[in-house]
């Protein structure tokens, strides 16, 4: 059998049917949260533009899932540095500024994107190769505080970077992430005690002097409400008001999806999405379960997180297989960095914690962070196809 089909038919087929099946169901989704109104502008709806991002994420994820992860670990210091390079452009002012933060680059004939998810991809890669195949070249390297130094080199520049954009969202999805491959890479547990302890030590400084007002009215909104408080739906909690009241509308069965029949109806009849009250800029991206939770109900929002458990769930499975320290480093990064943003996504739609911006990965709309997603996946699927291959001796491998 060729060695190329061998290798596709080896795929793990519950992660590829699972992605494939969010995949879907968020341009569904996208198309549910925007049929009804023309506030994208000209050109291409959203649901369009999905479905070209995720023709684009099927290529990079099939061809980096049958390419050996010992080499595709070699572009982990280009897209690392490319990374930090696009982070920097945003802050001569090159960047296009959306929802109060300088977020996103455009270059003449290609499409806009988010520097910040091509440095937190590339810094998971580099990590990656940094805990794991570092201390082959040197025994110095296998000193545990010189290892810890490295790796927070490695995540500190791009993460003070995408936190001064101001993206903290982003940013701060670099702490579950970089604890979990450290605990992974073995460091010893009192080294990450003590980090912990810095950070929740500076958290109060970062709070008043780090902080836009708004950011700040967040996380105040956030505990006013978990405190029974009362907060003003009208002006600083209206996203927040808005958001749960339509997610709790939904009920057990959900309003469903109204289609081509929504012509017919009265604005009484309308579900709050089909008329914009969920945030008619980021109904399709970071509020988008608030669309599904109201058309699909409390059952359709339970199929769709327990599809999310069972990908993460599978990949960490992959990642018990993983042939060397390195692959069950990329796949724990992967799953820390998708389980954060379904976290984070849900939490701040059902006021678990505060407003952050994050997308839900496979859902959301959104060209960076959809292929992305599809080529950390690929990097799993990757990791389990050449699990039963011999590390070789070749040292140019790093072996």
């Amino acid at each position: 059998m060729n060695p190329l089909v061998r290798k596709f038919l080896g795929l793990n087929w519950v992660v590829v049917i699972t992605m494939a099946g969010l995949l879907a169901f968020g341009v569904f989704a996208i198309y549910s949260a925007s049929w009804s109104r023309d506030d994208w502008g000209s050109g291409k709806p959203p649901w369009d533009k999905q479905l070209l991002h995720i023709a684009l994420g099927t290529a990079v994820f099939f061809l980096t899932s049958l390419v050996d992860y010992r080499w595709i670990r070699w572009l982990s210091v280009p897209i690392y540095l490319a990374g930090v390079v696009f982070l920097v452009m945003l802050h001569l002012g090159m960047g296009t500024t959306l929802s109060g933060a300088e977020s996103w680059l455009k270059f003449p004939g290609l499409p806009q994107f988010q520097p910040s998810q091509v440095a937190i991809v590339g810094g998971i890669m580099l990590l990656a190769v940094a805990l794991g195949e570092l201390h082959r070249l040197h025994p110095i390297f296998r000193n545990h505080l010189l290892r810890l130094v490295i790796s927070m080199l490695i995540v500190g520049v791009p993460f003070v970077l995408i936190a001064l954009e101001p993206d903290v969202g982003s940013a701060c999805v670099w702490a579950p992430v970089a604890a979990f491959m450290l605990l992974v890479a073995n460091i010893p547990f009192r080294y990450l005690t003590v980090i912990t302890l810095v950070a929740l030590i500076l958290m109060p400084i970062v709070y008043w002097f780090g902080l836009q007002d708004y950011q700040k009215d967040r996380i105040r909104v956030f505990l006013k409400a978990i405190q029974g408080q009362e907060i003003d739906t009208r002006d600083e909690a209206f996203a927040t008001h808005r958001v749960i009241t339509a997610i709790g509308s939904g009920g057990w069965e959900g309003k469903g999806h109204k289609g081509a029949r929504i012509k017919q109806l009265d604005e009484d009849a309308k579900t709050m999405s089909e008329l914009g009250l969920v945030g008619a800029a980021v109904d399709r991206s970071d509020f988008i379960f608030g669309v599904i939770a109201e058309e699909h109900g409390y059952r359709g929002s339970m199929i769709m997180i327990t599809s999310f458990l069972l990908l993460l769930l599978q990949c960490l499975y992959i990642a018990f297989y993983s042939r060397d320290q390195t692959g069950r480093l990329l796949v724990v990064g992967g799953v820390t960095l998708l389980f954060v943003h379904i976290f984070m996504n849900i939490g701040m739609a059902i006021q678990l914690v505060p407003i952050t911006g994050l997308p839900l990965p496979f859902i959301s709309s959104g060209g960076t962070f959809v292929i992305i997603c599809m080529f950390l996946l690929g990097l799993v699927e990757s990791v389990w196809i050449h699990r039963d291959e011999e590390v070789g001796t070749d040292k140019s491998l790093l072996y």
